[in-house]
């Protein structure tokens, strides 16, 4: 039990798992599974689009920076809550808690930017192909790029700064895993109330517009493809699109339900199972969805390990 007897409190304490008792290990070794295989996961699929020349292309390209930012958020959330379920400890820094905050607005906003990137691609693939490599080139994928990674930063880095900016007062107790913004600003009700309506404005009008461009995206993208004379291209229309357009079902439905709907108590510890399914199981599942849905890239798993291992059989 921790005692806040500090004249100055320099940290906050987070509440996460601590209540299920004899499960912490359990709980720790749950969370450590998903790390692993959420980090390697995407490790494993951003080395196989690097060695493999005809992956090189848009599509993946755009792939390599959603792996990247998985990467990047588990990373700053998951260690921390390890460490908390195994020692017990559950302080965290100011400054911890900032960097939580501001990468995880960060990695949100800009996968955001990046999946509405790879609508586009789609996009111009099936319903302007011949124009293809003069559209979608390596100068139009780096700006896209760049472009989003800066609005994310940008969008980013104001959450941090108004709430370092709130007075806590004795209240330093967050109820979740990790520093979730609704939770830290429920620590300063009057104060927090206009930037967690900043939060759920920006959730509604970053979120249902990049989702709008996607949806407008699809519907041409179907509009062409119903278009198609044969069944099998049809299909192999479908097939190149299948992959991105579950990611962003699983994105959206997960990320958006998390951040815009409203922080009672009395759902709070279905948050903290909702939380850890958006911060650790998507991540994790979408390296699985652009390998086992994806031909060109069993293809390049499958020349891969036969160069390797000529003698293996896959």
């Amino acid at each position: 039990m921790y005692v806040h007897n500090h004249s100055i409190h320099r940290e906050f304490y987070l509440h996460a798992f601590t209540g299920y008792g004899n499960l912490q290990v359990v709980i720790f070794s749950a969370i450590l599974l998903l790390y692993l295989l959420c980090v390697l996961g995407n490790t494993f699929i951003t080395i196989i689009v690097c060695l493999t020349s005809h992956l090189h292309s848009p599509m993946y390209y755009f792939l390599c920076n959603l792996t990247v930012l998985d990467i990047i958020y588990v990373s700053v959330i998951l260690p921390k809550l390890m460490v908390i379920t195994i020692t017990g400890d559950i302080t965290i820094s100011y400054s911890g808690c900032f960097v939580q905050i501001f990468f995880y607005v960060f990695c949100l906003g800009t996968e955001f930017f990046i999946l509405v990137s790879m609508a586009y691609d789609r996009y111009v693939a099936i319903c302007t192909p011949l124009h293809y490599l003069l559209v979608i080139g390596q100068k139009t994928c780096l700006t896209l790029s760049i472009f989003s990674f800066s609005l994310g930063v940008l969008n980013a880095v104001i959450y941090p700064l108004l709430i370092s900016q709130l007075s806590f007062g004795n209240s330093h107790n967050i109820n979740h895993f990790f520093c979730h913004m609704k939770s830290v600003l429920k620590l300063c009700p009057t104060e927090g109330s206009s930037v967690d309506l900043l939060i759920t404005l920006d959730g509604v009008i970053l979120g249902f517009s990049t989702f709008i461009l996607i949806l407008i995206s699809y519907i041409l993208i179907i509009s062409t493809i119903m278009k198609i004379q044969t069944s099998s291209g049809r299909l192999k229309a479908f097939s190149s699109c299948s992959s991105h357009l579950t990611v962003v079902i699983l994105f959206w439905l997960t990320s958006l339900s998390l951040n815009i709907k409203p922080e009672t108590e009395f759902t709070q510890e279905q948050d903290k199972m909702f939380s850890m399914l958006y911060i650790a199981v998507v991540p994790m599942l979408n390296p699985v969805v652009y390998s086992l849905r994806n031909k060109e890239v069993i293809k390049a798993i499958r020349r891969i390990v036969l160069k390797s291992y000529p003698n293996f059989e896959l």
